[in-house]
């Protein structure tokens, strides 16, 4: 049994496969999910898990070299805004519109559901590279 890190065996598995530039959503709980895009749900009820409790425990286990945002964000959801520039300081953000956003979730390698109920409360990360 796993001792520390994601116990999620499906997020771990994820997390394990990534290459560098493969990208991962965490997504509120109203973001569509594109065909052919896996989607992990960890929503119990509005609220839980947060979007804050899963970005947290992805960014312990994953290295991450770009975070994506809608441009709405910004102006609709200061808190979770804020708390993205506070959690990434030194990696670059960068905000499309939310049309485009959901554009860029078809790419991606899974789409990771949580139950938060706030509005564009969803990012994309891309992987980096760890060399020890």
């Amino acid at each position: 049994m796993k001792k520390h890190g994601v116990l999620n065996s499906h997020i771990s598995k994820v997390l394990a496969d990534l290459g560098h530039t493969d990208t991962i959503v965490i997504a509120d709980v109203g973001l569509p999910v594109p065909p052919g895009v896996p989607k992990i749900d960890l929503a119990v009820k509005l609220g839980v898990p947060s979007f804050q409790d899963i970005v947290d425990m992805i960014s312990e286990d994953m290295v991450i070299e770009k975070v994506i945002v809608a441009e709405e964000l910004e102006t609709d959801n200061k808190v979770t805004s804020q708390y993205l520039n506070n959690k990434f300081k030194g990696i670059p953000i960068e905000a499309y519109s939310h049309e485009q956003f959901k554009q860029l979730t078809q790419q991606a390698k899974v789409i990771i559901r949580t139950g938060e109920a706030k509005p564009y409360a969803n990012c994309i990360l891309q992987a980096g590279v760890y060399f020890g």
